[in-house]
């Protein structure tokens, strides 16, 4: 009875690293779509990443011994710092999903389920998890890395890499893992009402820790460097060394006393990590677990926003300060916000980092900041926007359905200026207060009516089709397509600076080209406006116009509906 109830657990603890109540009633509970995006962009990860070992074996023989061992080790750390960030993301990701929560308990507490099956069945589906993430990132990297990391190598040497590089690999993602358990474990020590607090900053915290570290930390150049006094102080505290040290080590390769001084720190980094996990599967399983059945999970805030202004009219006014305090209270709508911010953020400290920017001239008009600013502009109106797509909880959107909202010019102007207050607005609020202190007012007001100017072109393009009340809709996995949007993302983030240094020319040389870009903005913010008023429907009960409370995909065939969690209809 024991092995069925583990089985069971096991099961639906890993398909639920995604909150299966948000999903719509038309996904019926099955995920398998929403996974499958996640292991596509993992998957195009690793198989984008494959050409680069390859070429590590002949970059190698054509450098020399020396010059090819350093370019064998910057493809090496260059991996496992990406391995240590897919499992951060994945770790922050599913936050939530590492320990008991509240629902587990007391569903479960009234069945005859030991706390030790209820423990290990999470545990293992965490590690479950944990090792799927990492196979995926580095499908096609570890079948090329006998072939481009040993140059000129044997069987025996190839087959060894490979195992060495598995080991490594899922070492390095054990020990990020397995910190993050650690910090919720000692958080756990903290009263209920105030671990949740603490946790909800922790968890962005981690975030963009993870995204600052990758981007932020040193670039490996050569042994030397990691060797030189100068980076002695700094190497110790970057993990990605300290396996890249390890890697090494399992190599059988022959290493100063530095190296070896990281390889020990690894060893001691995963055991501290593993042990620390288990210390909080232990902390959760004596004192967390009868904490969550005794102590509610909510506490009466004392910042919330008790007064908020008016947006308009009464509907405009209910739909923005619903939403606002929405984001304001929902981590979980935070962390989405977060990953998209954390991403513009990453790439604009990247731009900063390059070591061509010595001679920029920071108190002028300058190809860096303009980029980045209109990053963020972007990066915040699509978090916004997919946060919008996320119910807050699904048993409180009754309360818009009983009352009297139909769709039309109205409510599409409600949505809008949601999208502004939260998006746009802020964003163009902190860059009008940088950049008035750091450029000329001329320079600074032009490219701030720019910003304006594309941060309303984005919201209008974001919210075409969209017919919901921001948070009350139900979420169907598999529409966003959303391995495509990150590459799509990515794309446009890195070709950014060529419409950037058409700006930074339009801003110190041509006033006639700013005049021309700024006509340009206008027209197309005019007709996207023009657009979205046309399909406004004056007829409040106009089934195009009706607002959507269940994100239910037109069926092509009908069905019957029982699948479950993991598997597929009979």
């Amino acid at each position: 009875m024991a092995k069925l109830q583990f089985r069971v657990l096991y099961r639906q603890f890993l398909f639920r690293m995604v909150d299966l109540e948000l999903l719509s009633q038309a996904a019926q509970g099955d995920i398998h779509r929403l996974l499958g995006r996640f292991a596509a962009l993992l998957i195009f990860a690793s198989l984008w990443l494959t050409p680069v070992v390859l070429g590590g074996g002949g970059l190698a023989a054509a450098m020399g011994p020396v010059l090819g061992q350093i370019a064998l080790w910057a493809i090496e750390h260059f991996l496992i710092a990406t391995t240590m960030l897919v499992v951060g993301l994945f770790a922050v990701i599913s936050w939530d999903s590492m320990f008991p929560d509240r629902r587990d308990v007391l569903i479960l507490s009234p069945l005859p389920i030991r706390a030790r099956t209820l423990f290990l069945a999470k545990a293992a589906a965490v590690a479950t998890a944990l090792s799927l993430t990492v196979g995926v990132v580095n499908l096609f990297t570890s079948l090329a890395s006998p072939l481009g990391l040993v140059p000129g190598g044997g069987a025996i040497p190839r087959l060894r890499m490979f195992g060495v590089y598995w080991i490594t690999m899922l070492a390095a993602g054990a020990f990020n893992f397995g910190l993050v358990l650690t910090i919720q474990g000692i958080a756990q020590l903290l009263p209920r009402q105030k671990f949740l607090r603490v946790s909800a900053t922790l968890q962005i915290a981690a975030f963009f820790l993870f995204l600052s570290m990758y981007f932020l930390q040193l670039p490996f150049a050569s042994p030397a460097e990691v060797l030189s006094t100068q980076n002695r102080r700094l190497i110790p505290w970057l993990p990605s060394y300290w396996f890249l040290a390890l890697f090494q080590q399992l190599n059988g390769l022959s290493m100063p006393e530095a190296l070896g001084a990281l390889a020990r720190r690894a060893w001691i980094g995963l055991g501290a990590a593993v042990g620390g996990s288990l210390a909080s599967y232990l902390i959760c399983y004596l004192r967390t677990l009868r904490k969550i059945a005794e102590q509610p999970d909510i506490l009466p805030g004392s910042t919330a926003l008790h007064w908020l202004p008016r947006f308009g009219g009464s509907l405009a006014t209910a739909v923005v300060q619903f939403s606002i305090r929405t984001l304001f209270r929902s981590r979980r709508h935070r962390v989405t916000l977060s990953f998209y911010m954390g991403i513009a953020f990453a790439i604009v400290l990247l731009m900063a980092k390059d070591p061509a920017l010595a001679g920029v001239r920071w108190h002028e008009a300058n190809l860096q900041t303009i980029a980045g600013s209109i990053l963020v502009m972007c990066s915040a109106v699509a978090g916004i926007r997919v946060a919008f797509a996320m119910p807050i909880d699904l048993r409180a959107n009754w309360i818009f359905r009983v009352m009297p909202v139909r769709g039309g010019g109205r409510t599409r102007a409600a949505v809008r200026r949601t999208l502004l207050t939260l998006a746009v607005a802020p964003v163009w609020l902190i860059a009008a207060a940088i950049l008035f202190r750091m450029w000329p007012w001329q320079q600074a007001a032009e490219h701030l009516a720019v910003l304006g100017l594309i941060g309303i072109v984005v919201a209008e393009t974001c919210l075409k089709n969209f017919r919901k009340i921001p948070f009350t809709c139900s979420y169907l996995p598999g529409k966003t397509h959303f391995h495509i949007a990150v590459i799509i993302y990515v794309v446009f983030a890195f070709e950014l600076g060529s419409g950037a240094e058409i700006e930074r020319v339009a801003l110190v040389e041509d006033h006639r080209s700013l005049a021309i870009m700024l006509v340009v903005f206008g027209v197309a913010t005019g007709l996207l406006r023009w657009r979205a008023a046309r399909l406004a429907s004056p007829l409040a009960d106009s089934p195009e116009e009706e607002i959507e409370f269940e994100d239910i995909p037109a069926p092509a065939i009908m069905v019957l509906g029982l699948n479950r969690d993991g598997t597929s209809p009979v």
